[in-house]
């Protein structure tokens, strides 16, 4: 998992974009200001909070970006993790999901 996770915006799911083969498909903008389709594909819960797992659609190979699931007015927004003790928190959660899930 990449220590990489200060992109500046998600679109969310009612966007209009291309979610063909049943795959939510959300645009991330990067600090470079490039966009990339980035398919969720996983979700998990810590400390009451939701986190999001998206991987490039274009580049399977790339590492996953983790961010945060906001709620506001029924809708749902990806957001970046900005604290670092939150961060380190959720990417030890994930790792741990992934090993236990290579055991199985």
């Amino acid at each position: 998992m990449s220590d990489h996770k200060h992109d500046d915006h998600v679109h969310g799911p009612d966007c209009d974009h291309d979610h063909e083969h049943g795959e939510d498909v959300f645009v991330v903008t990067d600090e470079n200001g490039e966009e990339h389709e980035m398919v969720m594909v996983y979700t998990f819960e810590s400390e009451d909070q939701a986190y999001a797992v998206l991987l490039d659609r274009n580049d399977p190979d790339a590492d996953g970006v983790i961010f945060r699931i906001e709620e506001e007015n029924e809708e749902a927004f990806l957001v970046n993790i900005e604290d670092e003790a939150e961060w380190e928190r959720v990417v030890s959660i994930y790792n741990d999901a992934v090993a236990q899930e290579s055991e199985e």
